[in-house]
């Protein structure tokens, strides 16, 4: 029988206080329910048709599942955005975001048989959906930091509306223009990371990225179950044989002791550090720290300081079940770093490999997005996403207010779902003085703020949205990003979703010309979804 997973996922946390300890030191599985359609089963062929499913040499990572009867994974979400009225606030500002740890985690629910009303609502995270892809964006001028691509069109579920779109995009690196890397993994290999789709695919993936990385520098390499241990310390990165048998060697057992780990990683970066070049802390686990931790909020403490030496923190997640998403995405957000999910082989290669210059090389920190609208062209807006990155306007210049991290070929989307002005209402900013210049083509000022790695302070820049951007018929990129939005409105039911419908981003994606297969995917996960949902 399924289960409806939609509610009360972290009521789940108190009821299961018991067995989480449990889970933290035995082997936790996979809670998914069964799929209903035989065709869409994970281990069936119109599964493995998708467009970026796993390659014939790493079939080793396909997984077939064995369900237990109780699912303690948490999420948590703050309320979904609403509109706001420009004439009370033309103010809109929050902390960039490049995590994509939501898309590929419900991904995952999606290919294990879930229907939209099986997925939490609060796994669903829109920006982190949208940001998941790439998008064929400006690149930054000379001396900038950021390209930026802006657009408004239709917006798909609310004909009344429109959709503003606004694409920050930063310089390519290629994987051979890496500075050199002070590299420290932190691998949780307690109990509860025995299962397929944790340790043994982690291992699979750290070696993927040893083979594939070709800057210079040090590698380390620290375990943590009822103790940590180090495995490697500063390890010559070009040793690929002794860091993959090391690796090799990595086994579950025990409890789960995340803090213990977490001091002893960073105490090696220090030691290893990196003057201008990559230095991070890579942390690889399920997110169920229940041991050691007397106070969550002494670890997210300790790592906020420890980012300020210039130590950065990702976290990367795998498996299920047990599945711990806020605390590992707080984790992420206070050691400025990004947070990814791990599903597959596939997912393995393209945060760690295709993506690997934008994973490991921060190009802006601290970086914030502050829109102005026109309250002369623009009644109302909504932003999509980016709840839990909100910011109050005074935070934007204030250097000291944290902000986001981008890395070297990063996009950042922000969707903002406005309705238009009928008259002139003066608002005592920018628009209101027309007397000294008309902003009467002008929708909206687009102002970024961010710090360079090693710069305690910040750069500003600004872009304006004009009567140029308004178009009849829309872009790719605005397609795209629509679509992907109206699909995460549907999934988490949201208040805004007005007639958004699976029929429609079918048909919305059928105009766009791709050969992206995560893009290819994405359609397939929604028809999967839609035939479970007649």
């Amino acid at each position: 029988m399924k289960k409806n997973l939609k509610k009360g996922f972290n009521v789940l946390v108190a009821m299961a206080l018991a067995s989480s300890m449990l889970a933290g030191c035995g082997g936790a599985k996979s809670t998914a329910p069964a799929a209903q359609e035989a065709e869409y089963s994970p281990t069936s062929d119109a599964y493995y048709e998708s467009a970026a499913t796993e390659s014939a040499e790493y079939s080793e990572g396909e997984y077939t599942y064995n369900y237990p009867p109780e699912n303690t994974e948490t999420y948590e979400k703050p309320e979904e955005n609403g509109a706001t009225l420009v004439s009370v606030n033309p103010l809109s500002t929050f902390a960039m975001d490049v995590d994509t740890a939501s898309y590929a985690n419900v991904r995952r629910m999606i290919e294990d048989g879930y229907s939209a009303s099986d997925i939490p609502a609060e796994a669903v995270r829109p920006e982190e959906f949208i940001n998941y892809f790439h998008y064929d964006l400006n690149s930054p001028d000379k001396g900038e930091a950021f390209g930026i691509t802006t657009e408004i069109g239709d917006c798909p579920w609310n004909e009344d509306h429109k959709i503003m779109f606004v694409g920050l995009k930063t310089a390519e690196m290629n994987n051979n223009e890496l500075p050199a890397s002070n590299l420290v993994f932190l691998i949780d290999v307690s109990g509860s990371m025995s299962s397929e789709n944790k340790l043994p695919l982690l291992k699979k993936s750290l070696k993927e990225l040893v083979d594939n990385y070709t800057g210079e520098g040090t590698l380390s390499i620290v375990t943590y179950s009822g103790e940590e241990k180090v495995l490697l310390e500063g390890e010559n990165l070009a040793n690929k044989k002794k860091i993959k048998k090391a690796i090799n060697s990595l086994s579950a057992s025990g409890c789960t002791n995340g803090e213990s780990g977490m001091k002893k990683a960073y105490e090696i970066a220090s030691e290893y550090y990196i003057e201008g070049g990559v230095n991070r802390v890579v942390m690889a686990t399920d997110g169920d720290l229940n041991v050691g931790i007397s106070d969550p909020d002494e670890l997210e403490n300790f790592i906020t300081e420890k980012k300020e030496t210039g130590v950065f923190l990702s976290v990367l997640g795998f498996g299920d079940g047990n599945y711990k998403d806020a605390s590992m995405q707080r984790l992420a957000d206070c050691g400025n770093g990004n947070y990814s999910y791990i599903d597959s082989m596939v997912e393995a290669r393209k945060v760690l490999v295709e993506e690997m210059s934008s994973t490991m090389v921060t190009v802006a920190k601290d970086a914030k997005i502050q829109v102005e609208f026109n309250p002369n062209k623009v009644n109302s807006y909504r932003l999509i996403g980016y709840e839990n990155r909100q910011m109050d306007a005074a935070d934007f210049n204030d250097d000291k207010k944290d902000g986001g991290e981008v890395g070297a070929g990063h996009s950042v989307i922000a969707l903002y779902e406005v309705t238009m002005a009928d008259s002139e209402k003066a608002v005592n900013l920018k628009y209101q003085n027309n007397e000294q210049e008309d902003y009467g083509d002008e929708y909206a000022t687009v102002n970024v703020r961010y710090k360079e790695p090693e710069a305690d302070e910040s750069k500003l820049s600004s872009y304006v949205v004009t009567d140029n951007d308004v178009k009849e018929k829309a872009s790719d990129n605005m397609k795209f990003a629509e679509s992907v939005a109206e699909f995460s409105l549907i999934l988490s039911d949201s208040d805004h979703k007005g007639n958004a419908s699976y029929d429609h981003v079918i048909e919305t994606y059928s105009d766009i010309q791709t050969r992206d297969e995560y893009k290819d995917e994405f359609i397939q996960l929604v028809r999967m979804v839609e035939k479970r949902d007649l």
